[in-house]
């Protein structure tokens, strides 16, 4: 706790008219709850490795975690910190460590699935809770990928094992502590999962939006604009949270975290966001939590009753939005309407800094190109002024000098 790895957390008093409990603990407020589909690979890694730093300081104490779950991992920044203090629980003499095959399916597959095959994991992990069975990953981790560091033993062996012994009642615990099976066994085994998950890398490849920053068609006197803009309508007042969407390399994100408790980056590249995160961790930022969430189909409420991971929306309420450079990619290239837009960055209920690219700019253009002529008549600055006056009021405007991009400064209609 001391070195910020482990939520912060003290006894309480329990709760009132309720004799059932052993304790109470009360636990340091996370700043914004994100989940394992929405991290960059890195971000994944960090994760996973201080997942392992802790099973091997618990066994040191005759202790151990329980799980292996991502899910017990939150985020200050770009710093992780493990939140479930019930998953310590103490060592049984002679018994395996029983979160070995969820570790694998959550934390190693999916980053050796990316590292390996370059495919990122944030579909995969969106789409099972549960995360990438033994058998799966084998399936997936073809041909000359499983000749690669830890493939033949974590998952081609896991999913032999499994297959031939998967559906027999067999008393494994029995048979280990009669074979004399210890706790320096599972800490031998943690620290080579330490040290193949250490060494797995992901470069991102070049893309338009990894290379967005210093291939943008802004202007140097576009760009001190803008940056003067968000500066000045993010200074207005101390912010709680803000929320950069479509943040790519996070300029902006910086300049409105200067004065904001938290914010969040959001884009939906994930080359984009693992860029972002490099740098937060190499600063030590604690301020600034890059998320890859692709915002034309953002993450869903999930689990039981779709209550367990709960949709973005819901995790916490923004007093401060930036939409900049992202209506036309969502307008044009993902043919949402524009009216549709603004009314759901008017459902965010907070400020606004939003960006309108005129179809003359070179970026929609490109957009353009790509769509059946005609599609997108109806994508102009009179149009998304108007949906904008409807449901904000405009506090301020400005025209940037190349003439086809505008910036407003709004506040939602009460």
């Amino acid at each position: 706790m001391a070195d910020g790895k482990i939520v912060a957390t003290e006894p309480a008093p329990p709760p009132p008219g309720d004799e059932g409990y052993v304790a109470a603990l009360r636990h340091e407020r996370i700043p914004f709850v994100s989940y394992p589909y929405e991290w960059s690979f890195g971000m994944l890694r960090d994760a996973a490795l201080l997942q392992l730093e802790l099973l091997v300081a618990a066994l040191e104490e005759d202790l151990t975690l329980k799980d292996a779950t991502p899910y017990n991992v939150q985020w200050r920044g770009s710093r992780p910190v493990f939140v479930d203090v019930g998953s310590f629980e103490p060592l049984r003499p002679g018994e395996p460590w029983a979160g070995y095959r969820q570790f694998c399916m959550l934390f190693l597959y999916p980053l050796l699935l990316q590292a390996y095959a370059g495919a990122p994991f944030n579909a995969r992990l969106r789409g099972s809770l549960d995360g990438i069975p033994p058998e799966e990953a084998r399936n997936l981790l073809a041909g000359r990928a499983r000749l690669r560091r830890g493939v033949f033993t974590h998952v081609a062996l896991h999913s032999r094992l499994e297959r031939r012994y998967g559906d027999r009642r067999r008393d494994v615990r029995t048979e280990l502590k009669e074979a004399g099976f210890g706790k320096e066994l599972i800490a031998a085994n943690a620290r080579r999962l330490a040290r193949l998950v250490r060494r797995l890398e992901w470069n991102p490849a070049r893309s338009t939006w990894v290379e967005y920053g210093p291939t943008t068609t802004y202007t140097p006197a576009d760009a001190e604009s803008k940056a003067a803009f968000v500066g000045e309508a993010a200074g207005r007042r101390r912010r709680r949270l803000v929320w950069d969407l479509g943040a790519n390399d996070g300029r902006y994100t910086r300049i409105a975290a200067e004065n904001a408790d938290y914010a969040l980056a959001i884009d939906g590249d994930p080359g984009v966001v693992e860029t972002l995160y490099r740098g937060l961790r190499e600063e030590g930022s604690e301020g600034i939590l890059p998320l890859v969430v692709d915002l034309a189909d953002p993450s869903p409420g999930l689990g039981w009753r779709g209550r367990e991971r709960r949709p973005l929306w819901e995790r916490g309420h923004p007093d401060l939005t930036l939409a900049l450079a992202l209506v036309h990619h969502l307008a044009i290239g993902r043919n949402v309407p524009l009216r549709e837009l603004v009314d759901w960055l008017a459902g965010l209920e907070s400020p606004l800094v939003v960006e309108f690219v005129a179809p003359e700019d070179p970026m929609a253009k490109r957009l353009l190109a790509a769509k059946r002529e005609g599609l997108h008549d109806g994508y102009s600055r009179a149009s998304f002024e108007q949906a904008l006056r409807e449901r904000f009021d405009v506090e301020r405007c400005e025209v940037l000098a190349s003439g086809t991009r505008v910036l407003y400064s709004a506040a939602p209609r009460t």
